[in-house]
């Protein structure tokens, strides 16, 4: 699981932080009153790397030919 941080912490931890992102290729998440706002995460020179973590991440896709009604959308309720 990734980290999270409020970005009042964030000066004080930002060292430690970038560190542990180089080490463990975990990113983290910075939050604003609990709401995510932005993400660190490792650089890399190949794109497709960042694909690789959506690999498998589709557990079921139910009939994909059928359209999406808005009683499907749970954001929405």
């Amino acid at each position: 699981m990734e980290n999270v941080i409020p970005k009042t912490k964030l000066k004080i931890h930002v060292l430690k932080l970038l560190k542990e992102i180089e080490e463990t290729g975990m990113g983290v998440i910075i939050t604003d009153k609990g709401k995510p706002v932005a993400k660190i995460i490792r650089y890399t020179e190949d794109p497709s790397d960042i694909l690789k973590s959506l690999r498998n991440s589709v557990i079921s896709y139910d009939a994909p030919t059928m359209p999406v009604g808005l009683e499907d959308w749970e954001a929405l309720k």
